[in-house]
Protein backbone atom coordinates (compact mmCIF):
# COMPACT_ATOMS: atom_id res chain seq x y z
CA UNK A 1 0.00 0.00 0.00
CA UNK A 2 1.41 3.42 -0.97
CA UNK A 3 1.28 6.04 1.78
CA UNK A 4 0.08 9.57 1.07
CA UNK A 5 2.77 12.26 0.99
CA UNK A 6 3.08 14.48 4.04
CA UNK A 7 1.19 17.76 3.70
CA UNK A 8 3.37 20.59 2.46
CA UNK A 9 4.40 23.29 4.92
CA UNK A 10 2.34 26.35 3.94
CA UNK A 11 3.80 29.83 3.87
CA UNK A 12 2.55 32.51 6.24
CA UNK A 13 0.68 34.24 3.42
CA UNK A 14 -1.54 31.31 2.41
CA UNK A 15 -2.11 29.67 5.80
CA UNK A 16 -5.81 28.95 6.34
CA UNK A 17 -7.49 28.80 9.75
CA UNK A 18 -6.04 26.25 12.14
CA UNK A 19 -8.02 23.61 14.03
CA UNK A 20 -8.47 25.90 17.07
CA UNK A 21 -9.89 28.87 15.13
CA UNK A 22 -12.50 30.60 17.27
CA UNK A 23 -10.87 29.72 20.60
CA UNK A 24 -9.67 32.71 22.63
CA UNK A 25 -6.80 32.14 25.07
CA UNK A 26 -5.43 34.69 27.54
CA UNK A 27 -1.72 34.19 28.21
CA UNK A 28 -1.08 35.60 31.69
CA UNK A 29 2.24 33.82 32.00
CA UNK A 30 5.91 34.71 31.94
CA UNK A 31 9.29 33.22 31.06
CA UNK A 32 8.94 30.00 28.97
CA UNK A 33 6.52 27.33 30.21
CA UNK A 34 3.20 29.20 29.98
CA UNK A 35 4.12 31.34 26.96
CA UNK A 36 5.38 28.29 25.04
CA UNK A 37 2.16 26.39 25.79
CA UNK A 38 0.08 29.35 24.60
CA UNK A 39 2.21 29.70 21.47
CA UNK A 40 1.41 26.07 20.62
CA UNK A 41 -2.30 26.86 20.97
CA UNK A 42 -1.74 29.91 18.75
CA UNK A 43 0.08 27.80 16.18
CA UNK A 44 -3.03 25.61 16.11
CA UNK A 45 -5.18 28.63 15.29
CA UNK A 46 -6.35 29.99 18.66
CA UNK A 47 -6.60 33.76 19.17
CA UNK A 48 -3.98 34.22 21.91
CA UNK A 49 -3.74 37.49 23.83
CA UNK A 50 -0.54 37.89 25.82
CA UNK A 51 -1.20 40.09 28.85
CA UNK A 52 2.04 41.40 30.30
CA UNK A 53 3.05 44.24 32.63
CA UNK A 54 3.92 47.65 31.15
CA UNK A 55 7.60 46.76 31.58
CA UNK A 56 7.09 43.54 29.63
CA UNK A 57 7.66 39.86 30.30
CA UNK A 58 11.18 39.34 31.68
CA UNK A 59 11.93 36.99 28.77
CA UNK A 60 11.98 40.02 26.46
CA UNK A 61 15.15 41.20 28.21
CA UNK A 62 17.20 37.99 28.01
CA UNK A 63 20.20 37.64 25.71
CA UNK A 64 20.76 37.63 22.83
CA UNK A 65 18.54 40.49 21.71
CA UNK A 66 17.11 40.37 18.19
CA UNK A 67 16.18 44.01 18.67
CA UNK A 68 15.58 46.15 21.77
CA UNK A 69 12.82 44.61 23.86
CA UNK A 70 12.74 41.40 21.82
CA UNK A 71 15.10 38.56 22.69
CA UNK A 72 15.64 35.44 20.61
CA UNK A 73 13.91 33.41 23.33
CA UNK A 74 10.88 35.73 23.33
CA UNK A 75 10.65 35.39 19.55
CA UNK A 76 10.41 31.61 19.94
CA UNK A 77 7.67 31.47 22.59
CA UNK A 78 5.39 34.35 21.58
CA UNK A 79 4.49 34.09 17.90
CA UNK A 80 0.82 33.94 16.92
CA UNK A 81 -0.14 36.23 19.80
CA UNK A 82 -1.30 39.78 20.32
CA UNK A 83 0.24 41.78 23.15
CA UNK A 84 -1.67 43.85 25.71
CA UNK A 85 0.60 45.71 28.13
CA UNK A 86 -1.56 46.17 31.23
CA UNK A 87 -0.84 47.09 34.84
CA UNK A 88 -2.87 44.59 36.85
CA UNK A 89 -1.75 46.20 40.10
CA UNK A 90 -4.14 49.07 39.41
CA UNK A 91 -7.91 48.98 39.83
CA UNK A 92 -8.38 50.24 36.28
CA UNK A 93 -6.07 47.55 34.92
CA UNK A 94 -7.97 44.82 36.70
CA UNK A 95 -11.20 46.24 35.29
CA UNK A 96 -9.83 45.98 31.75
CA UNK A 97 -8.67 42.43 32.45
CA UNK A 98 -12.12 41.48 33.74
CA UNK A 99 -13.65 42.76 30.51
CA UNK A 100 -11.15 40.67 28.57
CA UNK A 101 -11.83 37.58 30.70
CA UNK A 102 -15.50 37.84 29.82
CA UNK A 103 -14.56 37.23 26.16
CA UNK A 104 -12.11 34.37 26.79
CA UNK A 105 -12.41 30.60 26.69
CA UNK A 106 -9.13 29.86 28.46
CA UNK A 107 -6.78 31.62 30.89
CA UNK A 108 -3.26 30.22 31.28
CA UNK A 109 -1.05 31.53 34.08
CA UNK A 110 2.05 30.52 36.00
CA UNK A 111 1.48 32.97 38.84
CA UNK A 112 1.76 31.37 42.25
CA UNK A 113 -1.44 30.87 44.29
CA UNK A 114 -0.90 33.86 46.61
CA UNK A 115 -0.32 36.22 43.67
CA UNK A 116 -3.45 34.96 41.91
CA UNK A 117 -5.49 35.51 45.07
CA UNK A 118 -4.30 39.13 45.31
CA UNK A 119 -5.61 39.71 41.77
CA UNK A 120 -8.94 38.05 42.49
CA UNK A 121 -8.00 35.16 40.22
CA UNK A 122 -8.14 32.37 42.77
CA UNK A 123 -10.12 29.37 41.46
CA UNK A 124 -13.23 29.95 43.58
CA UNK A 125 -13.58 33.58 42.51
CA UNK A 126 -12.95 32.77 38.84
CA UNK A 127 -15.48 29.92 38.92
CA UNK A 128 -18.11 32.19 40.44
CA UNK A 129 -17.58 35.14 38.10
CA UNK A 130 -16.64 33.29 34.90
CA UNK A 131 -18.23 29.84 35.16
CA UNK A 132 -17.46 28.94 31.53
CA UNK A 133 -13.75 29.78 31.73
CA UNK A 134 -11.04 27.14 31.70
CA UNK A 135 -8.41 28.34 34.17
CA UNK A 136 -5.09 26.56 33.72
CA UNK A 137 -2.53 27.36 36.37
CA UNK A 138 0.96 25.94 36.38
CA UNK A 139 3.56 26.44 39.08
CA UNK A 140 6.50 24.59 40.58
CA UNK A 141 4.59 22.60 43.18
CA UNK A 142 1.00 21.53 43.87
CA UNK A 143 -1.24 24.28 45.17
CA UNK A 144 -2.33 22.13 48.13
CA UNK A 145 1.25 21.42 49.27
CA UNK A 146 3.38 23.39 51.76
CA UNK A 147 5.65 24.29 48.81
CA UNK A 148 2.86 25.92 46.78
CA UNK A 149 4.29 29.45 46.86
CA UNK A 150 7.94 28.60 46.40
CA UNK A 151 9.67 29.97 43.32
CA UNK A 152 10.63 27.25 40.87
CA UNK A 153 12.68 27.67 37.74
CA UNK A 154 13.69 24.84 35.43
CA UNK A 155 16.77 23.77 37.40
CA UNK A 156 14.76 23.66 40.64
CA UNK A 157 12.25 21.33 39.00
CA UNK A 158 14.97 19.16 37.46
CA UNK A 159 16.39 18.74 40.97
CA UNK A 160 13.08 18.12 42.73
CA UNK A 161 11.81 15.65 40.11
CA UNK A 162 14.77 13.25 40.14
CA UNK A 163 16.22 14.39 36.81
CA UNK A 164 19.49 15.63 38.36
CA UNK A 165 19.87 12.31 40.20
CA UNK A 166 19.37 10.37 36.98
CA UNK A 167 22.12 12.40 35.32
CA UNK A 168 24.36 11.73 38.33
CA UNK A 169 23.73 8.00 38.13
CA UNK A 170 24.51 7.95 34.43
CA UNK A 171 27.51 10.29 34.39
CA UNK A 172 28.78 10.58 37.95
CA UNK A 173 27.97 14.30 38.08
CA UNK A 174 24.69 15.67 39.50
CA UNK A 175 24.21 18.21 36.72
CA UNK A 176 21.26 19.65 34.83
CA UNK A 177 20.12 18.54 31.40
CA UNK A 178 21.37 21.32 29.05
CA UNK A 179 17.86 22.25 27.99
CA UNK A 180 14.98 23.92 29.80
CA UNK A 181 13.39 20.50 29.82
CA UNK A 182 10.97 20.98 32.70
CA UNK A 183 9.53 24.16 31.21
CA UNK A 184 9.01 22.56 27.80
CA UNK A 185 7.61 19.22 29.02
CA UNK A 186 5.18 21.13 31.23
CA UNK A 187 4.26 23.42 28.33
CA UNK A 188 3.25 20.40 26.28
CA UNK A 189 1.28 19.11 29.27
CA UNK A 190 -0.51 22.45 29.60
CA UNK A 191 -1.43 22.41 25.92
CA UNK A 192 -3.03 18.96 25.89
CA UNK A 193 -4.66 19.48 29.30
CA UNK A 194 -6.25 22.74 28.14
CA UNK A 195 -7.56 21.10 25.00
CA UNK A 196 -9.14 18.29 27.05
CA UNK A 197 -10.85 20.88 29.26
CA UNK A 198 -12.05 22.79 26.18
CA UNK A 199 -13.68 19.62 24.82
CA UNK A 200 -15.57 19.34 28.13
CA UNK A 201 -16.38 23.06 28.03
CA UNK A 202 -17.85 22.78 24.54
CA UNK A 203 -19.95 19.78 25.54
CA UNK A 204 -21.29 21.16 28.84
CA UNK A 205 -20.84 24.94 28.75
CA UNK A 206 -18.86 24.71 31.99
CA UNK A 207 -15.27 25.62 32.72
CA UNK A 208 -12.95 24.12 35.29
CA UNK A 209 -9.56 24.58 36.93
CA UNK A 210 -6.66 22.67 35.38
CA UNK A 211 -3.51 22.52 37.49
CA UNK A 212 -0.13 21.51 36.10
CA UNK A 213 2.46 21.29 38.93
CA UNK A 214 5.87 21.23 37.30
CA UNK A 215 7.61 18.93 39.78
CA UNK A 216 4.81 16.36 39.68
CA UNK A 217 4.69 16.51 35.89
CA UNK A 218 8.41 15.97 35.36
CA UNK A 219 8.59 13.29 38.06
CA UNK A 220 5.78 11.37 36.35
CA UNK A 221 7.61 11.84 33.04
CA UNK A 222 10.85 10.47 34.52
CA UNK A 223 9.25 7.47 36.22
CA UNK A 224 7.69 6.02 33.05
CA UNK A 225 10.87 3.99 32.50
CA UNK A 226 12.88 4.72 35.63
CA UNK A 227 10.46 3.39 38.26
CA UNK A 228 11.51 0.03 36.77
CA UNK A 229 11.84 -2.71 39.42
CA UNK A 230 10.09 -0.60 42.05
CA UNK A 231 6.94 -0.84 39.93
CA UNK A 232 6.17 -4.21 41.52
CA UNK A 233 5.13 -4.57 45.17
CA UNK A 234 7.33 -5.90 46.61
CA UNK A 235 10.05 -4.59 44.31
CA UNK A 236 11.60 -6.97 41.78
CA UNK A 237 14.66 -4.80 41.17
CA UNK A 238 16.07 -1.28 41.55
CA UNK A 239 14.89 1.93 39.97
CA UNK A 240 16.57 3.06 36.77
CA UNK A 241 16.04 2.01 33.15
CA UNK A 242 18.94 -0.37 32.33
CA UNK A 243 19.53 0.91 28.80
CA UNK A 244 19.75 4.56 29.88
CA UNK A 245 21.83 3.81 32.99
CA UNK A 246 24.37 1.50 31.32
CA UNK A 247 28.01 2.62 31.14
CA UNK A 248 29.07 4.14 27.80
CA UNK A 249 25.48 4.94 26.82
CA UNK A 250 26.66 7.73 24.57
CA UNK A 251 27.40 8.74 21.01
CA UNK A 252 30.50 7.16 19.46
CA UNK A 253 33.29 8.64 17.36
CA UNK A 254 33.65 7.47 13.76
CA UNK A 255 36.68 8.12 11.55
CA UNK A 256 35.35 11.62 10.85
CA UNK A 257 32.57 12.53 13.27
CA UNK A 258 30.12 11.50 15.96
CA UNK A 259 27.11 9.20 15.54
CA UNK A 260 24.39 7.36 17.39
CA UNK A 261 25.05 3.73 16.48
CA UNK A 262 22.37 1.79 18.32
CA UNK A 263 21.54 -1.80 17.43
CA UNK A 264 18.53 -2.11 19.73
CA UNK A 265 17.47 -5.75 19.65
CA UNK A 266 19.43 -9.03 19.67
CA UNK A 267 18.60 -9.35 15.96
CA UNK A 268 19.99 -5.83 15.26
CA UNK A 269 23.14 -6.65 17.18
CA UNK A 270 23.77 -9.93 15.38
CA UNK A 271 23.09 -8.31 12.00
CA UNK A 272 25.51 -5.46 12.66
CA UNK A 273 28.35 -7.65 13.92
CA UNK A 274 27.99 -10.03 10.96
CA UNK A 275 28.08 -7.06 8.58
CA UNK A 276 31.44 -5.93 9.98
CA UNK A 277 32.91 -9.44 9.92
CA UNK A 278 32.61 -10.20 13.63
CA UNK A 279 30.67 -13.46 13.55
CA UNK A 280 32.06 -14.29 17.01
CA UNK A 281 30.22 -11.30 18.47
CA UNK A 282 27.10 -11.99 16.41
CA UNK A 283 26.76 -15.25 18.32
CA UNK A 284 27.86 -13.86 21.69
CA UNK A 285 25.53 -15.17 24.44
CA UNK A 286 25.75 -11.80 26.25
CA UNK A 287 23.54 -10.30 23.53
CA UNK A 288 21.46 -13.34 22.57
CA UNK A 289 18.20 -12.47 24.35
CA UNK A 290 16.65 -9.42 26.05
CA UNK A 291 17.42 -10.63 29.56
CA UNK A 292 21.11 -11.25 28.86
CA UNK A 293 21.35 -8.03 26.86
CA UNK A 294 19.97 -5.96 29.78
CA UNK A 295 22.81 -7.29 31.98
CA UNK A 296 25.52 -6.60 29.40
CA UNK A 297 24.56 -3.31 27.75
CA UNK A 298 27.74 -1.69 29.00
CA UNK A 299 29.76 -4.37 27.19
CA UNK A 300 27.82 -3.78 23.98
CA UNK A 301 28.33 -0.01 24.11
CA UNK A 302 32.06 -0.45 24.73
CA UNK A 303 32.35 -2.75 21.69
CA UNK A 304 30.49 -0.27 19.49
CA UNK A 305 32.84 2.51 20.63
CA UNK A 306 35.81 0.33 19.63
CA UNK A 307 34.36 -0.47 16.20
CA UNK A 308 33.10 2.97 15.25
CA UNK A 309 36.45 4.58 14.27
CA UNK A 310 37.02 1.89 11.63
CA UNK A 311 34.59 3.59 9.21
CA UNK A 312 33.51 7.06 8.25
CA UNK A 313 30.10 8.40 9.21
CA UNK A 314 28.90 8.00 5.63
CA UNK A 315 30.11 4.40 5.51
CA UNK A 316 28.32 3.58 8.77
CA UNK A 317 25.16 5.23 7.47
CA UNK A 318 25.17 3.06 4.35
CA UNK A 319 25.96 -0.14 6.24
CA UNK A 320 23.24 0.46 8.84
CA UNK A 321 20.68 1.36 6.17
CA UNK A 322 21.48 -1.88 4.33
CA UNK A 323 20.94 -3.94 7.49
CA UNK A 324 18.08 -1.91 9.08
CA UNK A 325 20.19 -1.02 12.12
CA UNK A 326 19.15 2.20 13.93
CA UNK A 327 21.67 4.94 13.18
CA UNK A 328 21.93 8.73 13.02
CA UNK A 329 24.79 11.18 12.72
CA UNK A 330 24.96 13.66 15.59
CA UNK A 331 23.48 16.95 14.47
CA UNK A 332 25.54 19.90 15.66
CA UNK A 333 23.16 22.67 16.67
CA UNK A 334 25.33 25.16 14.77
CA UNK A 335 24.46 23.23 11.59
CA UNK A 336 20.70 22.98 12.15
CA UNK A 337 19.77 25.88 9.86
CA UNK A 338 21.63 24.23 6.96
CA UNK A 339 20.91 20.55 7.58
CA UNK A 340 19.08 19.06 4.54
CA UNK A 341 16.44 17.30 6.66
CA UNK A 342 15.69 20.49 8.61
CA UNK A 343 15.62 22.68 5.51
CA UNK A 344 13.42 20.36 3.46
CA UNK A 345 10.91 20.06 6.29
CA UNK A 346 10.64 23.81 6.77
CA UNK A 347 11.55 23.44 10.44
CA UNK A 348 13.65 26.61 10.29
CA UNK A 349 12.30 29.17 7.87
CA UNK A 350 13.25 32.80 7.35
CA UNK A 351 10.23 35.04 7.91
CA UNK A 352 9.51 38.76 8.44
CA UNK A 353 9.97 39.66 12.10
CA UNK A 354 7.26 42.33 12.17
CA UNK A 355 9.73 45.17 12.58
CA UNK A 356 11.18 45.39 9.09
CA UNK A 357 13.73 42.63 9.55
CA UNK A 358 13.96 38.88 9.06
CA UNK A 359 14.38 36.09 11.56
CA UNK A 360 14.55 32.32 11.64
CA UNK A 361 11.20 30.95 12.78
CA UNK A 362 11.13 27.51 14.41
CA UNK A 363 8.41 25.65 12.54
CA UNK A 364 5.52 23.77 14.10
CA UNK A 365 6.41 20.12 13.43
CA UNK A 366 2.81 18.85 13.48
CA UNK A 367 1.23 18.36 10.05
CA UNK A 368 -2.52 18.69 9.49
CA UNK A 369 -3.94 17.88 6.05
CA UNK A 370 -6.90 20.30 6.29
CA UNK A 371 -6.25 22.82 9.07
CA UNK A 372 -2.52 23.48 9.13
CA UNK A 373 -0.61 24.71 12.13
CA UNK A 374 2.05 27.36 11.69
CA UNK A 375 3.05 30.97 12.03
CA UNK A 376 0.36 33.50 11.23
CA UNK A 377 2.07 36.45 12.91
CA UNK A 378 5.51 36.94 14.47
CA UNK A 379 5.99 37.64 18.18
CA UNK A 380 4.50 41.07 18.93
CA UNK A 381 6.26 44.09 20.38
CA UNK A 382 5.23 44.95 23.92
CA UNK A 383 1.74 46.47 23.86
CA UNK A 384 1.60 46.43 20.08
CA UNK A 385 -2.08 45.46 20.09
CA UNK A 386 -3.38 47.57 23.00
CA UNK A 387 -5.57 49.81 20.86
CA UNK A 388 -7.03 47.03 18.71
CA UNK A 389 -7.85 44.79 21.66
CA UNK A 390 -9.49 47.55 23.66
CA UNK A 391 -11.46 48.67 20.64
CA UNK A 392 -12.75 45.08 20.33
CA UNK A 393 -13.92 45.37 23.94
CA UNK A 394 -15.90 48.48 23.02
CA UNK A 395 -13.54 51.09 24.47
CA UNK A 396 -13.53 54.38 22.56
CA UNK A 397 -10.38 56.33 21.71
CA UNK A 398 -10.82 58.75 24.62
CA UNK A 399 -11.01 55.95 27.15
CA UNK A 400 -7.94 54.24 25.72
CA UNK A 401 -6.02 57.52 25.86
CA UNK A 402 -7.08 58.04 29.47
CA UNK A 403 -5.85 54.58 30.41
CA UNK A 404 -2.55 55.22 28.69
CA UNK A 405 -2.15 58.62 30.36
CA UNK A 406 -2.82 57.00 33.73
CA UNK A 407 0.00 54.50 33.12
CA UNK A 408 -2.38 51.53 33.04
CA UNK A 409 -1.27 50.59 29.52
CA UNK A 410 2.23 50.08 28.23
CA UNK A 411 3.23 50.35 24.63
CA UNK A 412 5.78 49.32 22.03
CA UNK A 413 9.33 49.28 23.33
CA UNK A 414 11.30 52.23 21.98
CA UNK A 415 14.81 51.71 20.61
CA UNK A 416 17.53 52.51 23.12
Amino acid sequence: MTSSPAPAVPSTDDLPDGPLAGLRVLDLASVVMGPYACQILGDLGADVVKVEPPTGDMTRRTSPQVRPGMSALAMHVNRNKRSLALDLKTEQGRGVFDDLLATADVLVTNMRPAALARLGLDPDTVAERFPRLVLCRAQGFRSDSPLADRAAYDEIVQASSGMVDLVRRATGTPSYVPSILADKVCALTIAYSVLAAVVHQRATGRGQVVEVPMTDTLLAFNLVEHLAGETAVPAVGPTGFPRSMAPRHEAVRTADGWVCLLPYTPRDIASLFRAVGRDDLAADPRFADPSALARHLGDLYALLAELAPSRTTEQWAALCADHSVPFAPVLEVDDAAHDPYVVEGGLLAERPDGAGGTYRSIGQPIRFSRTPAGERRPAPALGADDDDLLRELGYDAARVTALRDAGVLGGPVSPR
